[in-house]
């Protein structure tokens, strides 16, 4: 035995000398002087854009080498696009990742034909946003007659809500109002946006829109502080909205539970709606050090002030979070995901 305890020392020695070199590529000695890709399946100036330079502006702080970022639009499918490259054909070292639109997971799981990957294959870091600040509302004129959504229950009462295209979310939701709520809502496509909209409400062209309360808060202020509006229903929330205690949500209101898990599904993007990921099979080190830069980014004071200037609702969750939601997803019936697709007007 002791013939070989000098080569077995020399082995023991020659890992510990090893291991070092082994931790520092995962760290500090891969990510010095690396740039890191962050890609953007929208064009510039839209909320995506705008939450994936925040990040670049602050992420590399929090990262061991601080490395640099450069952002990359790559519009195209809603984003599908964008996710298809990630997923088959960017490197997988930890130097390229990607904010994709909310919804671009949850078309997947619904079977859109464009998309060719599977989302809990994905590495995914977070979100910035679960909406937890913020509400899907559909709100009509103050002045129209009905004063809660129980009375777009009641018949002869109406409303016509404003809206862009089939597929569109607030095209979606009003449907939804109308199959899974039971409420008396007729739509109207072709609005170029939602301050279009809110001309088309003021002129009595149309009684609503259904909108994000961040948004109409920060593109219509002056008629929601003056209560030209009024809120009906919240959707994307689990629970009333703290500003809004008598407005029910969606959940509370559904006619039946398939109706329920149809919104439920529906209501997914809100959830997980700035989403960071990176390409399947990472580097499991270079995985747990961007996750966590991830999270504590979205604590950092300089973040947090600077996303405030731009309006920006900043609720993070984990990739914890996200597998559980994209795995609650899987499990919607079939019978009630057709349904969704039928919602979305032949869009897959």
């Amino acid at each position: 035995m002791k013939a070989h305890w000098p080569a077995f020392m020399l082995c023991v020695a020659s890992a510990l000398c090893a291991a070092p070199g082994v931790h520092a590529q995962t760290g500090a000695d891969f990510y010095r002087g690396k740039t890191i890709r962050l890609s953007v399946g929208t064009s510039p100036g839209g909320i995506n854009d705008i939450s994936a330079r925040l990040m670049a502006r602050h992420m590399g702080r929090f990262i061991p080498g601080a490395p640099s970022f450069n952002v990359q639009n790559m519009p195209g499918a809603g984003g599908i696009i964008g996710a298809n490259r990630l997923a088959h054909s960017v490197d997988k070292d930890g130097t390229e990742i990607a904010i994709l639109e909310r919804a671009v997971a949850q078309f997947a799981i619904a079977g859109d034909k464009n998309a060719k990957f599977d989302p809990l294959t994905l590495t995914w870091l977070g979100s910035l946003s679960s909406y937890g600040d913020d509400a899907y509302m559909m709100l009509v004129m103050a002045k129209h007659p009905a004063i809660t959504a129980e009375d777009l229950r009641k018949p002869g009462m109406k409303v016509v809500m404003g809206s862009n295209r089939a597929g569109s979310t607030n095209v979606i939701f009003a449907l939804l109002a109308k199959q899974v709520l039971g409420m008396n809502v007729d739509v109207i496509t072709g609005y170029g946006g939602a301050a279009k909209i809110a001309l088309a409400m003021q002129s009595g062209e149309v009684d609503g829109q259904v909108i994000g309360l961040s948004a109409f808060q920060a593109g219509q202020k002056n008629m929601w502080d003056d209560k030209l509006v009024r809120p009906l229903v919240v959707f994307g929330r689990t629970t009333r909205h703290p500003e809004m205690p008598d407005i029910p949500t969606g959940r509370e209101l559904a006619l039946s539970e398939d109706g329920r898990k149809l919104l439920e599904f529906s209501e997914l993007p809100f959830f997980m709606a700035l989403p960071f990921v990176g390409p399947p099979n990472m580097d499991a080190g270079r995985t747990n050090i961007l996750r966590k830069a991830f999270m504590d980014v979205a604590k950092d004071k300089a973040l947090l002030e600077e996303a405030n200037r731009l309006a920006l609702d900043i609720s993070p969750i984990d990739h914890i979070a996200i597998d559980k939601l994209l795995r609650e997803a899987k499990q919607t019936p079939e019978k009630v995901m057709g349904e969704f697709r039928t919602l979305m007007g032949g869009a897959f």
